[in-house]
């Protein structure tokens, strides 16, 4: 039957005919799944509509307001014979040809698509292959190489020997759930490697076998990248949105991805310790190891009696300007953000300049830190809703009460960078600790020796407080001279 055009037969071109239906594995390289951090137990699949085909020396379009088109350097499988609950020793069998395919796939409609890849994956151009075909039954299944290169630079390259998943295993199995018929495509997963390319890019994707003794290659597979002008229409349906979930995983990594590292969590067992060793203990170990200038000043807990240990996350505001307030101070600005999206166990610390004519916070966005899970709140400037924030529970630490908006003498600017709080420097992934005494700033690498010492250093001096009750004068016991010392330290050992 002839192609409806030109246009048409030539994208089916170095197929024997167009497929009925092209099957994907979701994850099946080995390299790909410890790039993801998740390894399958059995490989999972998607459809992609045959009018992706595209052949070898064409484009593919990135539609216009989307950002996240990533390539795929695949094995492509082309059946051959009718294959319907098929062992695996016989799979091999009912695959006439192996050629190279990219598996191109948008991020941006991935979320909405929840898992189908309908539209991530099955736009016209989305599956270029070719151009050669090679013989099935002259190759190894388990001695193929995938290549992929952009603009010249090699970006993958893996063997079927690294499969978690051996392609006549993906045949057999597929075959138990409905017939593979003549000309069906089998795309194959692809490696760690695959990326987010841009308009003007040219991706190449080679098929080989390089232990055969003969030369057995797929050539190299084509495709340019180009910025398509189409928007989507959002009376018909959703449009194209990312996250940072989907960032990473389009571009491989987080730091390809150009997101800073993942915030540091505080393990249970210094949170432990920190939770109880007084404030003033850490201190004096702090101001041992030449560290004078690590308190936040001027600040007092809203609650009497509570304490905060947690991880900082840095919020700053600058002096209000009428003009500045109106372009970053309402709608969705710095504030709001950082107590929607503070996690389990930070404290939110606050640069305000020690100005306290105005609250920096009240009960709101208290109770959205407490419901979020933050060890705190830390400010140098006011707090609106004193009681209120009081009686929320989250611990509040404040330069005092005030009952002006923000706006009276802030604008919030911007956060998750280093700030001054009460005329201590605070960087984003310090420790914050506070009591009664006052909060402390601490080193993330310091931290575990300090709370240690400051923890032997609390029981000397409980052992101390013992003498002094028994009548001991403190002159020589507090600090401890020689002697003093050699009797704690005989103690010590008893304990």
């Amino acid at each position: 039957m002839k192609i409806g055009n030109d246009a048409g037969a030539q994208r089916f071109s170095a197929l024997p005919s167009r497929p009925g239906k092209i099957v994907a594995v979701h994850l099946s390289y080995a390299s790909r799944a410890d790039q993801r951090g998740r390894r399958p137990a059995h490989p999972s699949y998607f459809l992609k509509p045959s009018s992706s085909v595209a052949a070898s020396g064409g484009v593919v379009e990135r539609p216009a307001g989307t950002e996240l088109l990533a390539f795929e350097g695949e094995i492509a499988l082309i059946i051959g014979a009718p294959a319907r609950r098929v062992p695996i020793e016989s799979a091999w069998r009912h695959v006439a040809f192996v050629t190279a395919g990219n598996d191109f796939g948008l991020y941006d409609l991935r979320t909405n698509d929840k898992g189908s890849n309908v539209r991530a994956k099955g736009g016209d151009g989305f599956t270029p292959l070719g151009p050669e075909l090679i013989d099935a039954r002259t190759v190894d299944p388990a001695a193929l190489r995938v290549r992929t290169w952009v603009n010249g630079e090699l970006a993958q390259e893996d063997h079927t020997a690294g499969l978690i998943f051996a392609l006549p295993q993906l045949v057999s199995d597929l075959s138990q759930h409905f017939t593979l018929e003549p000309g069906d495509v089998i795309l194959t997963g692809t490696p760690a490697g695959s990326s987010v390319v841009v308009p003007g890019d040219v991706v190449e994707v080679e098929v080989d076998a390089p232990g055969a003794t003969a030369t057995l290659s797929s050539g190299r597979l084509v495709t340019t990248v180009e910025r398509g002008s189409h928007e989507f229409d959002p009376a018909l349906g959703s449009l194209p949105s990312i996250d940072d979930t989907q960032r990473i995983e389009a571009w491989g990594s987080r730091s390809a991805a150009g997101l800073p590292a993942p915030r540091a969590a505080l393990p249970d067992e210094l949170r432990d310790k920190l939770s109880r060793v007084p404030v003033a203990a850490l201190s004096q170990q702090l101001r041992k190891r030449g560290l004078n200038n690590v308190s936040i000043d001027g600040v007092r807990p809203v609650r009497p009696g509570v304490r905060v240990v947690g991880i900082a996350r840095t919020l700053r505001f600058v002096p209000n300007r009428e003009d500045l307030f109106e372009a970053h101070g309402g709608g969705y600005n710095a504030q709001k953000r950082v107590f929607d999206t503070v996690a389990p166990g930070e404290v939110i610390v606050i640069e305000a300049r020690g100005e306290t004519g105005s609250g920096t916070l009240g009960d709101i966005l208290a109770l959205r830190a407490e419901v979020r899970g933050a060890a705190g709140v830390v400010t140098d400037g006011g707090i609106r809703d004193h009681d209120a924030v009081a009686e929320i529970g989250v611990p509040v630490f404040t330069a005092g009460p005030h009952p002006a908006v923000l706006g009276r003498r802030h604008v919030p600017w911007d956060a998750d960078l280093t700030i001054c709080c009460g005329g201590a420097t605070v960087q984003p992934g310090d420790i914050i600790v506070g009591d009664g005494d006052g909060v402390l700033v601490l080193p993330p690498s310091l931290a575990a020796a300090v709370v240690d010492d400051a923890l032997e250093q609390e029981i000397q001096d409980g052992w101390i407080a013992e003498q002094v009750r028994a009548g001991h004068p403190v002159h020589g016991l507090f600090p401890p001279d020689a002697e003093w010392k050699a009797r704690y330290r005989e103690w010590r050992k008893s304990q």
